[in-house]
């Protein structure tokens, strides 16, 4: 943490260092008009205006004057970058040392150049002292636009790769942001229930991905002025996406209660901006990231009041990319804040992944655990020696009974060894095995134990013995019938939203003292359902005018 801190600390540092210029520079100042002689040191220009006027599609002249303060040297030869609309030739001290596009002559349409262009200065007229930079131009498409010209003196090498060097750097984040973008769709994708903070996430890197593409692009292709602002157009409707998304995926992280609220207020600050800023990129984007810190730093600061895990780093996280935002130049400082940022979301989702694994193992436990208490609930001593006593019983009164009793208990073993493994089993399986329970204690307590089912699809799965837990506690809670029976009646139903397993018995009900709606047989029940569906089931078991009725109801994913 003390290294991340000295690195912000001499990140902001850098940011605010002074180099040394080439040169001073002068405004400069403009003339309609087309004279070879205006590109001469020594013209008089004193009448030449400081604001440029509509000139239509005519040719006119710009004239910057300069002071050389540094002369050719060690590092290499000097170089001069223009930043202009239209096409233009460009003369230093009278001589022409390049073009950009073509200008607009009779006879001759414009071609038009590019934004910023790059030029070197020859060694001979690169002494330190007073120059001139002399530009011809024509505007003939964006006539309206009157853009100032921007120039700037440096070695030229470094001119030309200072930009590529950190658009590679960019490049090298937007690869980054593409993977994790990719990777978290196709987890999205395949995951069997559905995240959609995940989505979110995915959306957001893909929206960064394509945002510094479309940042810096331009140092890769060639762009006409007349397409400058298509660019700028994308960007800044991708910061606007951005600035809804990035509050929206914290308000899902950090549970907040209000979402919807905040993204409309959110929705309407930012098309506010838009419309009462319109056509002010930089300034209009810079307004987008700052409503998206504020939406940003009400969730996440009613996540510390509410103490919710990673919400105290997310929040420094926001403050780190706020002062980089401050302190440093505004295009790299934007995206550095962005991915850090979109760091923090990383880390939220890691949080938030760590939980979810947490919760599997802890199911996994859960369902070790339920798969012990299937065996040794049917296995008790009790159960052991009762059984085993009926058995001899019957054996020394009639051994063709008897051994009709040791074949039922063997196949109720048999599928409760068979269950034991599984979650989820088929509806046929789980009566074939309250069945033969029946048949079991039919012969210990020599009463007659009758089955029915209606509405039951073979298709369907239910959670592991359940049926047969409420089967047991229908023969030890309940008295048979006048005429020694007792009878169990399944109904199942299904609707759009829900299905219903409805078990009837048919008895008389012992008088319970304090009968215990939560004994051991109902928490293996409810344990098993939430194994299975989560919270999506409701379970009740009430006394009825026929005896007892048992109802399991299972909710539908919505």
């Amino acid at each position: 943490m003390n290294r991340f801190l000295l690195f912000v600390f001499l990140l902001v540092s850098f940011s605010s260092c002074n180099v040394m210029p080439y040169a001073e520079i002068a405004d400069p100042v403009y003339q309609s008009g087309d004279h070879l002689q205006w590109a001469s040191l020594a013209y008089e220009d004193q009448n030449w205006t400081k604001e440029r006027v509509d000139i239509q599609d005519r040719v006119y002249w710009t004239r910057v004057k300069l002071e050389l303060l540094k002369g050719v040297g060690k590092e290499g030869h000097l170089g001069l970058k223009i930043h202009a609309f239209g096409a233009f030739e460009v003369y230093w001290d009278g001589r022409r040392i390049g073009q950009n596009g073509l200008v607009k002559q009779s006879g001759q349409e414009e071609v038009p150049g590019t934004a910023d262009t790059y030029f070197m200065i020859p060694d001979s007229l690169a002494k330190k002292g007073n120059h001139l930079v002399a530009i011809r131009a024509s505007q003939a498409y964006l006539s309206h636009d009157l853009r100032e010209v921007f120039i700037t003196i440096g070695v030229y090498d470094q001119l030309i790769k200072a930009p590529l060097i950190l658009a590679s750097f960019m490049g090298m984040i937007a690869g980054v942001f593409l993977i994790a973008a990719l990777y978290y769709f196709f987890v999205f994708v395949n995951s069997r229930k559905k995240d959609y903070a995940i989505l979110i996430f995915c959306i957001t890197c893909f929206i960064f991905f394509i945002l510094l593409l479309a940042e810096y692009i331009k140092f890769y292709i060639t762009i006409p002025y007349t397409q400058f602002y298509l660019r700028l157009q994308i960007i800044g409707f991708l910061t606007f996406v951005i600035a809804l998304l990035i509050p929206l995926y914290f308000s899902i992280q950090f549970h907040f209660k209000s979402t919807w609220l905040l993204l409309g207020i959110l929705l309407v600050a930012l098309l506010s901006i838009y419309g009462y800023h319109y056509g002010s990129y930089d300034l209009t984007a810079w307004y987008f990231i700052c409503v998206m810190w504020i939406g940003a730093f009400l969730v996440v600061g009613n996540a510390i009041l509410q103490k919710e895990k990673g919400a105290g780093i997310v929040m420094a996280g926001l403050l780190v990319s706020a002062l980089i935002d401050h302190f440093s130049y505004s295009d790299f400082s934007l995206f550095v804040s962005f991915s850090i940022i979109i760091l923090c979301m990383l880390y939220l989702h890691t949080i938030r992944t760590r939980d979810a694994e947490n919760e599997y193992n802890s199911a996994l436990l859960l369902s070790a655990r339920l798969k012990t208490e299937l065996l040794k609930k049917n296995i008790q001593p009790h159960f052991i020696k009762n059984t085993l006593t009926s058995l001899i019983d019957w054996i020394e009164e009639s051994p063709q009974q008897g051994v009709v009793f040791i074949q039922a208990l063997s196949t109720e073993f048999d599928l409760l060894n068979e269950m034991a493994d599984e979650t989820l089993i088929p509806i046929e399986k789980e009566i074939e095995l309250c069945k033969v329970h029946m048949k079991v204690m039919q012969f210990r307590k020599e009463v007659q134990y009758q089955w029915s089912d209606s509405g039951i699809d073979p298709k369907e799965k239910i959670p592991a013995a359940i049926l047969h837990t409420i089967l047991e506690n229908g023969i030890s809670h309940s008295k048979p019938l006048p005429d020694g029976s007792v009878r169990f009646q399944l109904n199942f139903i299904r609707q759009e939203k829900f299905k219903q397993y409805t078990l009837l018995t048919i008895a008389e009900n012992r008088e319970q003292r304090g009968r215990k709606q939560g004994g051991t047989g109902f928490k293996y029940i409810k344990a098993r359902l939430t194994e299975s569906y989560g919270d999506r089931w409701s379970f009740s078991s009430e006394a009825t005018e026929q005896g007892w009725q048992t109802t399991i109801t299972i909710y539908e994913k919505e």
